[in-house]
C-alpha cells in the first residue's frame, strides 16, 4: 500500500507557499500605481511575475507573490490607503465568470452568497463569509494569517470591501451605500477617502472586518437576473472549484511531506511513489497548478529558514543544516534570492516587527 504523509499541519508550511490565487488584484493594482506614476513590473518580476505571464489566464500567484508585490506598492506610491484606490478600480468583468454568475442571480444576497462559495475562483486574498444579522445582511473579510504583514493586512481589508461597493454600484445602482463598514485596524489619520467612498458611518479597532448590507438591498432583484444564465454558469464554476480543490490538495499534501521531512528532502520519484503515480503524471498535475515540485520544495525551504531565523539561539550553520541547506554559503545564495539581503539583515528585520 503506497505511503501517504500525514493529514495534519506541519511547522513550516502555510497556505502562502503555493501559487493557487489567479492574480485578479495585481492585475487592478498596476494601472491604479501607474496613475501614481509608479511602474510596478520591476517588482512583479522580483517575485518571478513577467509581462508574459500576468496576462495569463491560467497564471496563479502564491501569497507570498502577492504581499510582496502589495507591500512594495504601498511604499513607493506612499498612498497608506492604496487598498481604497485598488478595490475602487475595479470593473464587472474583473471577477471572471463568477462576476457574471453574479450579475445572473436573482437578488443581491444570492449574488453575494454565490461570491462567497466560490471564493478561490475570484482571486481574494481575503477569507469571505455572509450572513443575516439583527441589523442587516452581513458581508465579512478575515485575513488568511492573522500575523500578516500590517501595511498587507490594512490594504486587502480596504481593497474588499471597496471592490464590493464599486461592483455592487454597478451591478445594481450607483446609489447603494452599506448601512455600516467596521475595519479591525486603527483609525487612520485621515478618514475623509472612507467617508467619500463608502456614505456610511465607517468604524475602525473593530473586532474584524465588517459591512452590513440594509435589509432592503440584500433583497432588491439584480437587474440583469436571469435564471437559466446563472445555472450555467454556475455549474462552469463548479467544474473549476473541483479541480482547484484537486490542486490545492496535491500542494498541502506535498508542502506537509517535505516539511516533515526536512533536513532531507524527498526525491521526485520518491514523492511520486508515495502518490501512486507516474513520474510523468505528477510533473503533469503540478504543471497545471502553475508550479514545479523544485518551486514548491523551496518555497517549504523559505518559510521555514523564515521561522527558524526568529529564534535567536540558532546560528546560521544551525538554520542551514535544518532547512536542508548544504552550508552557510547556500543558505546566504538562497535568502538573498528570496529577499535581496543576507540572512543577518533578515534576522534583524524580523526581529524589529
Amino acid at each position: 500500500m503506497p505511503e501517504s504523509p500525514a493529514p495534519a499541519q506541519s511547522p513550516g508550511t502555510s497556505r502562502s507557499t503555493s501559487a493557487t490565487i489567479p492574480p485578479n488584484i495585481l492585475r487592478c493594482l498596476t494601472p491604479v500605481t501607474e496613475g501614481y506614476g509608479v511602474d510596478l513590473r520591476p517588482e512583479l518580476v522580483r517575485v518571478g511575475l513577467d509581462e508574459a505571464m500576468m496576462r495569463s489566464a491560467a497564471l496563479r500567484v502564491s501569497y507570498r507573490q502577492g504581499s510582496a508585490v502589495i507591500r512594495r506598492a504601498v511604499e513607493l506610491t506612499g498612498d497608506a490607503h492604496l487598498g481604497l484606490r485598488a478595490g475602487a478600480a475595479q470593473h464587472l468583468t474583473s471577477w471572471g465568470l463568477l462576476g457574471f454568475a453574479q450579475m445572473a442571480a436573482d437578488t443581491l444576497r444570492e449574488a453575494i452568497e454565490t461570491g462567497v462559495r466560490f471564493q478561490n475562483l475570484s482571486g481574494a486574498m481575503v477569507v469571505w463569509s455572509a450572513g443575516p444579522e439583527e441589523t442587516g445582511y452581513a458581508l465579512r473579510a478575515e485575513l488568511p494569517d492573522p500575523a500578516l504583514d500590517p501595511t498587507v493586512a490594512v490594504f486587502l481589508a480596504e481593497e474588499a470591501f471597496a471592490s464590493v461597493v464599486t461592483l455592487t454600484r454597478l451591478s445594481s445602482g450607483e446609489e447603494f451605500a452599506p448601512q455600516s463598514v467596521e475595519f479591525a485596524f486603527p483609525a487612520p489619520r485621515d478618514t475623509g477617502p472612507f467617508t467619500e467612498l463608502f456614505s456610511c458611518p465607517t468604524r475602525f479597532g473593530a473586532v474584524g472586518n465588517r459591512l452590513v448590507f440594509p435589509t432592503a438591498w440584500a433583497a432588491r432583484p439584480m437587474p440583469g437576473r436571469d435564471r437559466v444564465t446563472y445555472s450555467a454558469v454556475v455549474e462552469l464554476l463548479e467544474d473549476q472549484a473541483a479541480s482547484r480543490r484537486d490542486q490545492q490538495e496535491l500542494l498541502e499534501v506535498l508542502e506537509i511531506s517535505i516539511a516533515q521531512s526536512l533536513p532531507d528532502v524527498p526525491s521526485f520519484v520518491e514523492q511520486a511513489r508515495r502518490h501512486a503515480s507516474s513520474e510523468r503524471t505528477l510533473r503533469r498535475r503540478l504543471a497545471q497548478c502553475g508550479t514545479t515540485y523544485e518551486a514548491v520544495v523551496d518555497g517549504v525551504r523559505r518559510e521555514r529558514v523564515e521561522l527558524l531565523l526568529r529564534r535567536r539561539e540558532l546560528t546560521l550553520r544551525d538554520i542551514a543544516r535544518q532547512a536542508g541547506f548544504s552550508d552557510v554559503r547556500a543558505l546566504r545564495r538562497a535568502v538573498h534570492r528570496w529577499h535581496g539581503v543576507n540572512p543577518a539583515r533578515l534576522r534583524g528585520d524580523a526581529a524589529e516587527q
